[in-house]
């Protein structure tokens, strides 16, 4: 395996990893925001730490980073996440309130950074906002970060599908629903398409994804499409349960 370094957006570099965890290819994805206070987003899993350190190195110092996040807690969010803070010794974890009261205050090796629900990270040359996703695609805690200056949303799991592709203008949410079908990873309840909905007001132009290509496009009307989709699979759930 190799770690593949591509800039999808000004100053926002994709370090990709291409597995077979999937028929077709699986892509284990960080993404790290440069600026001032270079940010991480996605640990990996720790059996990935040295491929992707090594990557990041290819872009910045992995000592300069300063803050490390992801969407929730699993193990290729945040496995390696004090791997990570142990190899940048100024670097703070920083999630959601909830992440960090049910994880981050035991798990990560530093006083962790909680970030409340549109809170704003200021990287110097750059911002990111954290917005608050509870069940969305899946986790309590879960969270997505978006870069305001390039209109980049590092959507974690959503639109998550197989492949090696690193950008595309291409179709996203027809290869997601794709997986969808076969993975059942998404947390389907009434809040899920709302959620989605309110993401597409940030009318990001990327999607940064965490498994699968970069998009580079009408964001909003791509989350549009996946949260109609979600909307109709709970809709036939709920009418083949009743």
């Amino acid at each position: 395996m190799e770690t593949t370094v591509t800039e999808i957006a000004d100053g926002i570099y994709r370090l990709s990893t291409l597995t077979d965890a999937v028929p077709g290819g699986f892509t284990f994805n960080q993404f790290v925001v440069t600026g001032e206070e270079p940010l991480l987003f996605h640990t990996g899993p720790k059996g990935l730490l040295a491929l992707v350190s090594d990557a990041l190195s290819t872009v910045i110092p992995v000592e300069r980073l300063r803050w490390v996040t992801f969407g929730h807690w699993e193990a290729d969010e945040s496995g390696a996440l004090n791997d990570w803070l142990a190899a940048a010794p100024q670097a703070q974890m920083a999630v959601g309130a909830i992440g960090t009261m049910l994880s981050g205050n035991d798990q990560a090796i530093r006083p962790p950074r909680s970030l409340s629900d549109g809170e704003v990270l200021d990287l110097g040359t750059t911002r990111v906002r954290w917005i608050d996703t509870p069940h969305v695609p899946h986790g309590w805690d879960a969270g997505l970060v978006f870069e305001e200056t390039t209109g980049t949303l590092l959507c974690g799991d959503l639109f998550t599908q197989a492949g090696d592709v690193a950008l595309t203008e291409g179709d996203i949410v027809g290869p997601a629903t794709a997986l969808e079908d076969m993975m059942r990873a998404t947390s389907l309840t009434p809040r899920t398409a709302p959620t989605m909905r309110r993401l597409a007001e940030l009318r990001p132009s990327t999607l940064a994804l965490m498994h699968g290509p970069s998009f580079g496009g009408d964001g909003a009307s791509a989350l549009l499409a996946l949260a109609d989709d979600y909307q109709a699979r709970l809709e036939k759930e709920l009418g083949e349960a009743g």
